[in-house]
């Protein structure tokens, strides 16, 4: 089972080790186009939006095991969080 967490009611984090299809899930029953990315220490990691998720799932090396922490290219910048109500 996943964790999610509501910080200051406008961002979802989520541990990186969550799967693509898992993440995209999520993203759509919150109505969010990202996610904050965490470790197993709780330490934020980066975020992915709906739309990276998208481009991988739809690659050809894709496989229902990919983590989230597996599609980040290296540094992820911080995405703004926009506001929407759960």
């Amino acid at each position: 089972m996943a964790r999610v967490d509501h910080v200051d009611a406008i961002e979802l984090r989520v541990f990186d080790d969550m799967t693509v299809e898992v993440a995209l899930s999520v993203m759509a029953g919150a109505g969010v186009d990202h996610l904050l990315l965490c470790d197993g220490d709780d330490e934020r990691t980066g975020s992915v939006t709906r739309a990276q998720l998208a481009v991988h799932r739809d690659s050809s090396a894709y496989t229902d095991h990919v983590r989230l922490r597996d599609v980040l290219d290296g540094p992820c910048p911080f995405v703004r969080p926009s506001t929407f109500s759960l």
